[in-house]
């Protein structure tokens, strides 16, 4: 018995000391949020005073003192993600994760995004203010990485630690820029169509401009006197299988000094982005005697993409604008090594690379490049068949200056000196949104535009020697879509189409005016805004139009053929007026209804395949409303059925009874059950947490939210035979600047500050956010020091 004792006791104390070893090495791994550390290259002290949320409030000296803390201060909470967005453009992925990603790193490398860094380096001014200033933050990260704890994520997966590099942060701005584009999920897809089904099945597809809906209106306009007013769903898949966030759609909107409570301007901007853990934004206060500013960073790039001080406020929406094109090629007959230009025969150009795959070979490839870019054949599995096709982007072929712009949004002191940085910005297309202290508001469309030929359409790959040439007639940016103080009192963007510009509508790939038509609803109904009714306002769940196409389809219903649960629904779905709340039942109906509706519409022409490739575009947003409302479209006979034409009736009454029938089956006839909560939930994954057994530690949630596709509380998912709408992309903050108390203006994160997942910072706003609670901003020192959590100091390294 004593031996039995002895092995027990032994065995105790063994488990005792692995839970000792376990806790040391855990929180040998946990940021360091006070004490004192030297930092090599500073010319003074740096306080970093952590608040409440773990957001940093960095007190320096000088500019590059304050951005070397920032980069420590980001990569002690980031650097995971960081690692991961650095290797994207560069095609770095596969060393990470294996041979699953070899097709994600060819497709990136030949996009040219890494080439066009090196072009870019090359051109820079390496004395200039910015690029110091973005050094300086690499210093700070690399510190960190020399210095710092490893985080668990380089443990897990063998990766070793190395510095960064000014090159990686122009290809994080590369991948960033790739991930606004939507024309590689569309043009392919839509010739595809086009070459099956013929070009009268894309008339319903609703892909060029839609005059019937509400449109962005431009207004050229003055700043306000102060003294007067004071390709390729492969691709999508990869990404979104590490969690790397993907851009989707985004509200913003900036009520005037009239329209408001306190005579002054209100911001409010929530983008929209692919939910991941660690949270795309990292939020600094960055305080010097010369400059402040509260900002959202992206993991990698020094300057705020969003951001806002005492004097002004930005942020940003996707504009949506068409700036990539494909091209057919002409093959020579006879000598494979040549395709025709307007000039005559030319050789192909041979771009090889080399891309490291972990626990393998290193794997090399090659492909061809023409005048117009890479040919994607046998690199994006959505470019099928013998025809070579090529790809253009205008981010690869301009200058980049994206940088540049970035250093002088941040350091702009009014409103002339902001609209001056973004005329620089040539991709991504973007909506800035802006207000400031004096009283102004303005929203600009920044991009590089081009003049289209009228007799060109940039929604299909062109055929040889046609469509958009390679030298183009670009715009001057006093010609992109833009509003400066218009009359009706605010401007706003929801990703709908903007109006002409140039002589023209500019083509993209803009969302339906279902949001925007909500945001101009609720902002032209009131004269006295505040805080706290735009706070509700962002969290709003309702659909105008919705409740249209509900009207729509129930006019094509026959109602002698419902049975009493169908009738029952029916009624309920009339008097709906299309809000998502997480009680709702109508919601959960109207949105089975809607997939089996665009399933038994499209799906029997196009097949599983291409059926699920235009579920996952723009364009599928905006065909729902017109397609509930036609009474005649090619697309409603089923050609599955030779002996009838099918009608719109036919398959309205089908798709509601097959709603039902699936909820019935799965959930029972209780009503109930019913409810959006139980179908529509949130989890942010972590490209770790995607191992069943590290789910619980990494990935945050699931949780039940409101809300729905294009909505303002826009929470986007993939409709789907299952009946689980799992959340991909949504609000990745919600931002609300009052410039009549900017020091109470409000945030949240989706889940935390922190992307170390011993941090108490890791998810510690996620119940917060799916509650549609908020947090302070903090900008007053005296309060945050007051108030702070911890205290980090840094100091000059000793000689």
């Amino acid at each position: 018995m004593r031996k039995f004792k002895i092995l027990g006791w032994t065995l105790l104390g063994i488990l005792g000391i692995f839970i000792l070893c376990g806790g040391i090495f855990i929180n040998s791994l946990t940021p360091t949020y006070e004490g004192e550390r030297q930092l090599l290259g500073l010319s003074e002290k740096v306080d970093v005073y952590y608040d409440t949320y773990g957001i940093p409030h960095i007190y320096a000296n000088t500019e590059e003192d304050a951005f070397r803390a920032l980069g420590f201060a980001h990569a002690q909470d980031r650097l995971w993600q960081m690692e991961l967005l650095r290797r994207v453009g560069r095609g770095g992925l596969s060393e990470v994760f294996g041979k699953d990603l070899i097709k994600t790193d060819q497709f990136f490398l030949s996009l040219g995004i890494d080439d066009t860094t090196s072009e870019t380096l090359s051109l820079l001014d390496m004395d200039s203010e910015m690029v110091q200033l973005s050094k300086a933050y690499l210093e700070g990260i690399n510190q960190f990485v020399s210095k710092g704890p490893t985080p668990l994520e380089f443990y897990l997966t063998g990766l070793q630690k190395e510095p960064f590099t000014l090159r990686d942060v122009y290809n994080t701005v590369g991948y960033m820029a790739f991930s606004f584009a939507m024309a590689h999920k569309t043009d392919p897809l839509l010739t595809n169509i086009k070459d099956k089904l013929g070009p009268e099945y894309l008339k319903d597809l609703e892909i060029n401009v839609d005059t019937s809906t509400l449109w962005i209106k431009n207004r050229k306009g003055l700043p306000v006197d102060s003294s007067e007013n004071t390709i390729t769903a492969m691709v999508s898949d990869a990404l979104g299988n590490i969690a790397l966030p993907l851009f989707e759609g985004s509200n913003s909107w900036v009520i005037s000094p009239s329209k408001t409570k306190n005579g002054k301007v209100i911001f409010a901007n929530d983008p929209h982005i692919g939910f991941a853990q660690p949270a795309v934004w990292y939020e600094a206060h960055v305080v010097t005697p010369t400059y402040e500013k509260y900002g959202y960073h992206m993991a990698g790039i020094p300057f705020p993409i969003l951001g806002h001080d005492r004097q002004l406020a930005y942020g940003m929406t996707m504009f949506e604008n068409d700036d990539v094109d494909f091209y057919f090629e002409e093959p020579h007959p006879s000598d494979s090594s040549k395709y025709r230009t307007t000039g005559g025969w030319t050789d192909y150009e041979i771009v090889s690379k080399t891309i490291k795959v972990k626990d393998s070979s290193d794997v090399s490839f090659a492909f061809r490049k023409t005048v117009h870019g890479p040919v994607l054949n046998g690199i994006a599995d959505q470019v099928t068949g013998e025809r070579p096709i090529s790809m253009s982007w205008i981010y690869t072929q301009v200058e980049n200056k994206v940088m540049h712009a970035l250093y002088d949004m941040v350091h702009a002191a009014n409103m002339l000196e902001f609209q001056s940085a973004l005329t620089t910005i040539h991709a991504p297309g973007l909506n800035i949104m802006y207000g400031d202290a004096e009283g102004n508001i303005a929203w600009w469309a920044t991009a590089k535009l081009y003049q289209i030929p009228e007799d060109v359409n940039t929604k299909l790959v062109y055929e040889p020697l046609t469509g958009m040439p390679v030298e183009k007639d670009y715009l001057d940016f006093s010609q992109n879509p833009q509003a400066i103080n218009p009359p009706w009192n605010y401007v706003y963007s929801a990703n709908n189409q903007p109006d002409s510009i140039a002589g023209m509508l500019y083509p993209g790939y803009y969302l339906p005016e279902n949001r925007a038509r909500r945001i101009v609803e609720l902002l032209e109904t009131k004269n006295n805004w505040d805080r706290e009714m735009v706070a509700e306002m962002i969290m709003d769940v309702t659909s105008p139009v919705h409740p249209e196409i509900v009207d729509n389809l129930v006019k094509s219903l026959e109602l002698k053929q419902l049975n009493s649960i169908q009738t029952k629904e029916l009624d309920a779905l009339v008097a709906w007026k299309g809000d998502y709340p997480l009680n709702s039942v109508e919601a959960t109906v109207y949105t089975g209804w809607i997939y089996h509706f665009l399933k038994n519409t499209f799906a029997d022409e196009l097949g599983n395949e291409l059926f699920e490739q235009v579920m996952a575009t723009h364009f599928l947003k905006r065909l729902i409303s017109p397609m509930a409302a036609k009474e005649n479209s090619i697309w409603w006979d089923d050609i599955g059925t030779s002996e009838k034409v099918e009608t719109k009736k036919e398959i309205v009454q089908k798709s509601f009874a097959q709603a039902l029938e699936s909820l019935e089956r799965e959930f029972g006839s209780d009503r109930r059950n019913w409810t959006w909560n139980k179908f529509h939930t949130l989890e942010h994954g972590h490209p770790i947490g995607q191992v069943a057994i590290f789910r619980s530690l990494f990935n945050v949630g699931p949780f039940p939210v409101n809300g729905t596709r294009e909505v303002i509380n826009n929470m986007k998912f993939n409709f789907n035979e299952t009946l689980r709408y799992d959340v991909l992309s949504g609000p990745s903050t919600r931002r609300i600047i009052d410039f009549s108390d900017v020091e109470n203006s409000m945030s949240i994160l989706p889940t935390g500050q922190s992307g170390n997942p011993f941090s108490p910072y890791y998810e510690n706003q996620a119940e917060m956010y799916v509650k549609g609670e908020f947090r302070k901003m903090m900008m007053n020192r005296e309060e945050i020091e007051a108030t702070s959590k911890s205290l980090l100091t840094f100091r000059p390294t000793e000689e």
